[in-house]
């Protein structure tokens, strides 16, 4: 009896030195027979809101642009290990382009204490901007419109805006194209929102100084499919160039409209006219939705690099874009976007670097103050340098004049900043 119990003795012993000593075991021992340091611990998430018009009227834009701007954070996070060792998460939502969905949208990101948010469309931003300044949430429009950064208060824009796009290729036009005497006649053809109010904004501030007499305004819906009658009116007047600051799809149907006007030999108007393109529609897609033929030596500005240009960040997001989106392989709107997501990530490790007490005290009032406002980065070459400029909300202001050639967006000038303009808005 004596021996059963020192038995069960022995074994109760042993039995519990096993259980103690299987958290070690288990500590030792990873599920791949790694090595997993005991001191280590999981570093907070950044946690960030992007909307996108995956569906709606822009669709063709929202689509390649969420690809991008996901893929580029899929890049941040797998590849680079986060930011500083903080993974990006995002609170990714469609807004479907319509203005009601995005003030839904940017309430749930404010209720999700995000320290920051995007947008891709100027509409968009357009529509929340007034509740995300009154809850001082810093973000910024990937596409932009004067009205949304100027007063500047907490929204910026990643690239030069749509007054930026006009400007810029009304000065080439003058320098380049134009070759009449007098003023040249412009009309602008514009989409009904803000993209086409920004073009309108900068045209109405500077088109009589730089000698240049704006005959004609007609705006469009995102949705049109006809606009001869526009363009009859706008032949009345005889115009040298026509600027449409609009989106893929109605641009479209307005160069196809311009071209059939033009091959009416009964009656030919718009002989000869020079068209221009607004950045929010110049893109592979326009190409396709217009075809080439139509499009050919049609002008447009865009203020990110082209496909295969040597350029540091190319080779990159050229593998993601072949490896997860390879439909959006040649879509500008996909290097936007990439873009979006590398300057998300910088804006962030800016904030963490600068803010006392780094990542722990991050707040969307910190984030704004030691992360927008303390920027300089290149962003890998993909468009023109960002950095901050006090009453500048702008965070890239440089843009390049391309044209349609043999079917192909060409960039047929150097970088060119885009001069601030204060339209005096307040």
């Amino acid at each position: 009896m004596r021996r059963m119990n020192r038995i069960k003795k022995l074994s109760i012993m042993v039995l519990t030195l096993l259980l103690v000593s299987l958290p070690v075991l288990a500590a030792g021992c990873g599920g791949n027979d790694e090595e997993v340091d005991p001191t280590a611990t999981v570093k907070q998430p950044l946690k960030v809101g992007i909307m996108y018009p995956q569906t709606g009227g822009a669709s063709s834009k929202g689509q390649p642009m969420s690809a991008g701007v996901l893929d580029a954070i899929k890049y941040v996070n797998e590849e680079l290990g986060g930011v500083l060792g903080h993974q990006i998460e995002v609170i990714g939502r469609d807004n479907g382009y319509s203005a009601a969905t995005a003030t839904t949208i940017i309430s749930q990101f404010i209720s999700s204490n995000v320290l920051m948010f995007t947008t891709q469309a100027s509409a968009m931003m357009t529509a929340v901007m007034g509740i995300a300044n009154e809850a001082s949430l810093p973000g910024f429009a990937v596409f932009s419109a004067p009205a949304i950064t100027q007063p500047a208060k907490h929204i910026y824009a990643q690239m030069p805006d749509y007054g930026d796009g006009w400007a810029v290729f009304a000065q080439y036009y003058m320098d380049n194209i134009w070759k009449g005497t007098g003023k040249p006649k412009m009309a602008l053809m514009l989409l009904n929102n803000s993209t086409g109010s920004g073009a309108k904004d900068a045209a109405d501030k500077l088109a009589a100084s730089m000698g240049i007499e704006i005959v004609a305004i007609e705006t469009h819906a995102s949705d049109t499919s006809d606009e001869t009658t526009a363009l009859v009116n706008i032949a009345a007047k005889n115009p040298d160039v026509i600027f449409i600051s609009s989106t893929p799809k109605p641009t479209s149907t307005i160069v196809q409209n311009i071209r059939t006007l033009q091959s009416n030999t009964a009656n030919p108007r718009l002989v000869g006219v020079t068209i221009g393109c607004g950045h929010a529609s110049y893109t592979s897609e326009l190409v396709t939705l217009a075809g080439a033929a139509k499009l050919e030596g049609v002008y447009g500005v865009f203020p990110t690099a082209n496909w295969g240009e040597n350029v540091a960040g190319m080779a990159k997001m050229t593998e993601y874009v072949n490896k997860y989106h390879s439909d959006f392989a040649n879509n500008m709107d996909y290097i936007t976007a990439w873009a979006e997501g590398l300057l998300i990530a910088k804006i962030l490790e800016t904030a963490i670097q600068n803010t006392p007490g780094g990542a722990a005290n991050l707040t969307p009032e910190n984030v704004e103050k030691y992360g927008f406002q303390m920027l300089n980065y290149d962003v890998a070459g993909l468009h023109g340098p960002v950095d901050y400029t006090p009453g500048d909300n702008r965070l890239s202001k440089a843009m390049r004049v391309f044209q349609v050639k043999s079917g192909v967006i060409t960039a047929i000038s150097d970088w060119i900043n885009a001069a601030y303009i204060d339209y005096g808005f307040s």
